[in-house]
């Protein structure tokens, strides 16, 4: 089987369970769901969790590595899926592909294969030369699939051949987007009180620890 039959394969087996054009989900993980629940439907524990800012709002990431299921002799195409929650609730998925099953790959075979759980894309594949990177640019968009609601948009590198699907929950999305905003602004804020809490910490330290090296020292000194 050939790797883009490989992909088509497992995108299929996916739509089985999804209908056509539901955006509301990536695979079995929807759009709002809780932390805990996405957890337990990845096998990661909670606990490793990554929390990004604890306010205004709470911002945490799950990373997850799939695996093939079962005893199966198929290749998981998505090598790294990243989660981010906003107030714990599910908002943004970012999936990475592994790019030795991307290799070789057109951007209309990547978009023929995705277009299977979501429908039709709102961004036709790219002219050639819309394909070629320019000087400084992070990534190359290659096509979106979206609706009121949900969004997702796949991507590539300018210089390797990184793909990557980034789904989004809009209304969701927003509010963390000023939340990170609002976040960078208390820290930059907060930043002088933080670096004086610091000092006057590491000074305290340094206080106690002369004053334990003047007690042992002191006694036994001989002029």
């Amino acid at each position: 089987m050939n790797q883009f039959a490989a992909v088509i394969g497992i995108l299929g087996a996916m739509s089985a369970a999804a209908p056509a054009q539901d955006l509301s989900k990536y695979r079995a993980f929807r759009f709002g769901t809780d932390l805990a629940t996405v957890a337990r439907q990845t096998g990661v524990n909670q606990s490793v969790a990554k929390v990004i800012h604890t306010r205004p709002a709470l911002m945490q990431e799950l990373a997850w590595r799939p695996q093939p299921f079962g005893a199966s002799t198929q290749s998981e195409t998505a090598q790294d899926v990243v989660f981010s929650f906003y107030d714990g609730q599910l908002y943004r998925i970012a999936i990475s592909y592994d790019r030795r099953q991307t290799e070789g790959m057109t951007p209309g075979d990547l978009i023929d294969a995705i277009s299977v759980m979501y429908g039709v894309s709102t961004k036709p594949a790219p002219a050639s030369d819309e394909a070629e990177p320019h000087y400084g640019q992070q990534e190359i968009m290659l096509a979106q699939w979206q609706d009121a609601q949900y969004c997702f948009s796949l991507s590539r590198s300018p210089y390797r051949s990184d793909i990557k699907l980034v789904g989004v929950f809009k209304r969701l999305d927003d509010a963390a987007q000023s939340a990170n905003i609002e976040a960078a602004r208390l820290d930059d804020q907060e930043a002088p009180l933080r670096r004086a809490a610091k000092l006057a910490t590491e000074n305290e330290a340094e206080r106690v620890r002369l004053e334990q090296a003047r007690l042992v020292n002191k006694p036994k000194f001989r002029p």
